[in-house]
This record gives structure tokens, sequence and C-alpha cells, in this order.
């Protein structure tokens, strides 16, 4: 499985970002079973799920405080990676 996704650490938090279609960020129950399937690739840290439209505009779904803070920073601005995992 590959995904975009990134591992920012940032005010004494580490949490990762994981790029996904919109539709999984339009409905909450999807959102967070994503979230969860994620989470093994990311063992231990909180989970947020990253989704733009046609705009390029950014929906986040995930810890409060964390997505907040995402909102803040410029999309250009995560350091995007692409994952491997088996």
């Amino acid at each position: 499985m590959q995904i975009e996704g990134a591992v920012i650490k940032e005010q004494g938090q580490t949490f990762a970002v994981v790029m996904v279609k919109r539709h999984v960020t339009e409905s909450r129950h999807e959102a967070a079973q994503a979230a969860q399937s994620f989470s093994c690739c990311f063992p231990g840290l909180p989970i947020v799920l990253m989704s733009q439209d046609s705009r390029g505009h950014p929906t986040y779904f995930g810890r409060r405080d964390i997505a907040s803070f995402l909102s803040r920073v410029p999309v250009s601005a995560i350091p995007w990676k692409r994952y491997t995992f088996n």
C-alpha cells in the first residue's frame, strides 16, 4: 500500500497527516474508519486526514487542536512524502 503523508513534529507534538480523497473527509464515519486503518502505519501517533477540493482548499479530519493548527499552514509547506507499507 502506498500513501501520501507526512510526519510532523511541532510544538512538542508529533503527528501524522495522511492525504485522502475528498469523499473520505466528507463522511465522519468513513473518515474515522480511514484514520483507524492508518494507525498501523504510524503507530502511537495521532492521525489527521487531509483532502482537497477542486480549488486545492484543504479539509482536515482528526484531533481538533492539530486540525486547527494545520488549517493555518499552507499545504505546500507540509513535508509530503510517499510511504510504502506491506
